[in-house]
């Protein structure tokens, strides 16, 4: 009897989920208009939209359920399981042109009419009927499927994940998380911010119409992929209702049998539980410190501002979690991260970045507006930072962007004056860490992506998850050693030795990638060996070809001696003998012609420097 009880208790747990739950969404970025056009014209087939048992209530005017962005959701992925179909039957992912979308849309409008739903619809929340035509909003230029193999290959993680019935939670999961990593493969190639919801969208339309072997109509894969919410079956109810009251009827000859020793052993865990979660979550609330200023943010308030952190709403992604824009209720635009690591490493890196950050405050530091920790049975660990949104991103988005393939159009560069901005401000936030607060502080992570821009291509230095704060007066010695290569001080990369010269040797190479518009580290090069951006501008510069490290565009744009000095303080601050490089603050002075800058010393050669040398022009 004893051991039935806990399998009993956990039925009704799950059937009172099955009351509670819905589906995982995974919203299909789409947006149309509605304009009177012959059905004749449409390549779809809409009878589906009548026929499909999706959840029409969002969208009913009378409903007490109802919501506008739910009920757009809604709409959005049941006519995108239309052109999935269309996919699947022409291998194109878009209309043929603007009279098919319109005539879509507006048929799209005529079902819904047959369905009782209000006649405004179409009008009030599809807006823009050219997104879905070939040619006009594109992503990666992808147009056919022939397309799609060409740029994201024939065994996507979407091709193995999202395949079978996605109605299991673990199953949808996956596709979920397969459908994440092909977006961001696609944003990365595109790397126009204007096409992230193309991406997201081709990506449903390929594991909705392509992969699925059920098809975008069948509810097992509509209420993963497409994000569609079923309607409730009377019957179902009444089915589900009966074995509620059978398993009560039985939960109460347990009780009778068992008496009351599992209850408490059962509320004994769960207070146990609880009580963990509520110590984890104590424990990073006791670091936010109110005088900072950082706010303490509920879950519920962070997936407002970011439409339940949808994927229409991110802005970034890599290794340390995912960050989304948000607008809070006041309209403030934030941008929140979102970290992945759960394990003790991830929750070290948040506390160091909560308890650093919080405790400074200078115009070229990105400040922590608050944070977010939460543990539960269903959700488990998540931890988030918010911050300040920065309208123009990275340094690495506006330095190393290509051309705009689609539309053709050149992405203008920066300034001169812009990049000489961009430096200055680096070297300000930095000396202010090492020399503005008690103990100084070490970034060990400075680098393009985490220098942030401003709406005033003002630079501010971001995410320090990595920071350490040093004993006065000592260097600090580590095993383990975090950072970029490329970026990582020989020294410290080396021997695990940690000081603020190592945070000048970062920004000496940042220096050279914005004078030179070039990578850190080369891995295109024609020699056996990648390349450092400090071994080829140390040999152009001791060659008396300072010119040529400067990007071609701003070569004509300013005072040429001025350049180079900044390529000199780059070289200086980027040697690899610690002694030859300045202090930030003296490198500081050199940028802003305050001192002089000395005779570059000489250094090591690099490996292979003689091949390296003939081809330096090359880099």
């Amino acid at each position: 009897m004893n051991k039935s009880f806990p399998l009993l208790l956990s039925c009704l747990f799950f059937i009172s989920f099955l009351f509670s739950s819905s589906p995982s969404h995974v919203y299909a970025a789409v947006n149309a208009t509605s304009n009177a056009s012959s059905s004749t014209l449409c390549p779809i087939d809409l009878t589906y939209v009548r026929t499909f048992p999706w959840d029409t209530t969002p969208c009913h005017d009378d409903s007490s359920q109802h919501n506008e962005e739910h009920c757009r959701q809604t709409l959005l992925s049941i006519f995108g399981m239309g052109v999935a179909r269309h996919l699947k039957d022409t291998s194109s992912f878009q209309l043929p042109n603007i009279a098919s979308s319109e005539a879509c849309l507006a048929q799209l409008q005529v079902t819904l009419n047959s369905m009782s739903l209000p006649s405004s619809l179409v009008s009030q929340y599809f807006n823009d009927s050219t997104q879905f035509v070939t040619g006009l909003s594109s992503c990666a230029g992808i147009m056919t499927m022939d397309d799609w193999t060409r740029i994201v290959g024939r065994n996507s993680p979407l091709d193995s994940s999202c395949g079978g019935d996605l109605t299991d939670l673990t199953a949808c999961q996956g596709c979920l998380n397969a459908g994440l990593k092909v977006t961001s493969q696609l944003e990365g190639i595109d790397r126009n911010a204007s096409h992230q919801n193309e991406c997201f969208y081709f990506t449903v339309l390929y594991a909705a119409g392509i992969v699925n072997e059920f098809g975008p109509e069948s509810p097992k894969s509509a209420t993963c992929i497409l994000g569609l919410a079923l309607a409730s079956s009377g019957r179902s109810k009444r089915w589900v209702l009966q074995l509620v009251f059978a398993l009560l009827g039985a939960l109460v000859v347990v009780l009778v049998g068992s008496g009351s020793v599992v209850i408490y052993l059962w509320w004994t865990r769960r207070k146990r539980r609880r009580a963990a979660h509520e110590e984890y979550v104590g424990g990073f609330k006791a670091k936010v410190k109110p005088s900072t200023g950082a706010i303490w943010f509920g879950i519920q308030e962070l997936e407002r501002a970011t439409n339940g952190f949808s994927q229409r709403n991110l802005i970034g992604c890599g290794g340390y979690g995912v960050v989304y824009k948000g607008v809070l209720l006041d309209g403030t635009q934030i941008a929140v991260k979102k970290i992945n690591d759960t394990d003790s490493k991830g929750d070290e890196e948040f506390s160091n970045e909560v308890e650093i950050i919080s405790n400074i405050k200078h115009r070229n530091l990105l400040p922590l507006r608050g944070c977010c920790v939460t543990s539960d049975d269903s959700r488990g660990k998540q931890r988030f930072l918010v911050y300040d949104y920065m309208p123009n991103g990275s340094l690495d988005d506006h330095i190393f962007l290509e051309s705009d393939r689609i539309n053709r159009k050149r992405i203008q560069p920066l300034s001169w004056p812009q990049r000489k901005s961009i430096i200055l401000d680096v070297a300000k936030g930095l000396a202010y860490l090492h020399y503005g607060v008690k103990p100084a502080i070490y970034h060990r992570d400075i680098k393009a992506t985490n220098i942030l821009l401003d709406g005033e291509l003002k630079a501010r230095v971001a995410d320090f998850g990595l920071a350490k704060q040093s004993k006065e007066g000592q260097s600090h010695l580590t095993t383990r050693v975090a950072g970029t290569h490329g970026y990582l001080a020989p020294e410290y990369a080396l021997y695990g030795q940690l000081t603020e010269k190592s945070d000048v040797y970062s920004f000496g190479v940042v220096i050279l990638e914005i004078m030179s518009g070039k990578k850190a580290l080369d891995m295109s090069s024609t020699s056996s060996r990648p390349v450092l951006i400090t071994d080829w501008a140390w040999i152009l510069v001791k060659a008396g070809r300072t010119e040529e490290v400067l990007e071609e565009c701003i070569r004509e744009g300013g005072v040429r001696g001025i350049m180079e000095r900044f390529v000199q303080v780059g070289i200086l601050c980027s040697h690899v003998m610690v002694a030859f490089r300045p202090t930030i603050a003296d490198a500081l002075k050199m940028l802003e012609g305050d001192i002089d800058i000395p005779e570059l010393p000489d250094r090591p050669l690099p490996l292979g420097h003689e091949s390296f040398g003939s081809s330096v022009h090359m880099i």
